[in-house]
């Protein structure tokens, strides 16, 4: 286990929040210009001109600061070797593109550090209510520099939970339909944000009482679970077992609800004969 010193969890958390807020400048510049919107994969899973150049702000902070850290980014993929290092950055320049590109205010810069895989330090900003999210770990956790906590809810059914759709949706049964439905009986509702690190962020600051989402990647979850943690909240897979940030499955709640969240995922069964009605476009 690697032992980092409080001065320099600090440091990186400095770090941290300058490349976030750094990138989160760039998107304030290109919000409503949008020229190059591409499709990288799947359907919806987009990049555009802000998400190159937010994410090449954020690698040029962090390799002036850091230079010896390898960085995951969503866009550039895996930069410097990581198997030596018990640090990787993970980075998302733009958490949720598509919201960016229709022009609807919900996106985020998501900047985690891992150490040892286990997320250490985060900053989370996003450029449209400049709320600027922190923690590191043993170090708390804040919203624009004032202390933050998760909600008391301890009832399911008083509850406001978050949850998201994988962009892979379309091509399995397993795709969250079934949970977003039972849930939003069991529940004062489910919102669908459509950027896990402010989904997270809004757990961590008492917003929403709990999250689950499959199909993520490390970048969508690194910053904001140190968020959840250090703000007194609870992060495990589905079951209640330790998180795995590789897995792509994650269970964030206020620790109160977190158990019977669980315990309902859990019972859940997949819409196996769900087939969404074909719409021909004139």
């Amino acid at each position: 286990m690697t032992t980092v010193s409080d001065r320099d969890l600090q440091r990186y958390l400095e770090v941290a929040t300058e490349a976030a807020l750094a990138a989160g400048a760039v998107l304030q510049t290109y919000w409503g210009k949008l020229e190059h919107i591409e499709q990288k994969g799947r359907p919806g899973d987009l990049v555009t001109e802000a998400d190159k150049a937010a994410e090449a702000v954020v690698l040029d902070v962090l390799t002036r600061h850091l230079p010896d850290h390898p960085i995951l980014a969503e866009e550039s993929g895996s930069l410097r070797a990581a198997d030596e290092s018990p640090f990787l950055w993970a980075i998302d320049p733009l958490d949720g593109t598509t919201n960016y590109t229709h022009q609807y205010p919900f996106s985020a810069v998501s900047i985690g550090l891992l150490i040892d895989g286990h997320p250490a330090v985060g900053a989370i900003f996003d450029p449209f209510r400049e709320d600027l999210f922190r923690a590191a770990k043993g170090h708390g956790a804040t919203l624009n520099r004032r202390s933050i906590q998760v909600s008391t809810t301890d009832k399911l059914a008083d509850s406001l939970l978050v949850t998201g759709f994988a962009y892979d949706r379309h091509e399995r049964i397993d795709n969250n339909y079934a949970e977003f439905c039972h849930l939003t009986h069991l529940t004062q509702g489910v919102r669908r944000g459509g950027a896990a690190s402010l989904d997270l962020a809004y757990v961590a600051c008492g917003r929403l009482d709990g999250y689950w989402e499959r199909g993520l990647s490390p970048w969508d979850m690194a910053a904001g679970v140190v968020l959840v943690e250090e703000a007194g909240g609870h992060v495990t897979a589905y079951d209640e077992t330790d998180f795995d940030i590789k897995s792509g499955r994650i269970l964030a709640t206020n620790q109160r609800i977190h158990t019977i969240l669980s315990q309902v995922l859990k019972q859940v069964q997949p819409l196996e004969n769900f087939q969404p009605m074909a719409i021909a476009e004139s």
